[in-house]
């Protein structure tokens, strides 16, 4: 099973919802926002991919973080962070067989081309 997270208002989601769509590609959508975020997936995906990938620092999100939250980064903050604000987390976040962040149409074309 194909999963996307995200949230519905992000641009970039919707551009990753369209490609998946106009592709004939099943998939469930989460939307952070909505559904929330399972401490043990956001562990999976960090042991996946690190936290320094997933964290979204050009956010809005990030950007409204007091200095002292931004300040010495590490996982443990990171993920607190993370799991307290989803919105943190760079989307959109494709689980197929892997974990794939972000959106590029050659990249999903690449992941779906035997499908």
């Amino acid at each position: 099973m194909v999963t996307l997270y995200g949230i519905k208002n992000c641009s970039t989601v919707k551009k990753a919802i369209t490609w998946l769509d106009e592709h004939g590609v099943e998939f469930q959508f989460h939307d952070f926002r909505k559904d929330g975020l399972p401490p043990e997936l956001l562990a999976e995906w960090v042991a996946e991919l690190g936290w320094e990938k997933l964290i979204n620092r050009a956010g809005m999100t990030f950007r409204r973080l007091d200095a002292s939250q931004k300040e010495n980064l590490n996982e443990e903050k990171a993920v607190s962070l993370m799991l307290a604000a989803p919105t943190l987390i760079r989307r959109p976040v494709l689980v197929t067989s892997s974990v794939t962040l972000g959106f590029k149409p050659d990249l999903y074309e690449a992941l779906f081309k035997n499908t």
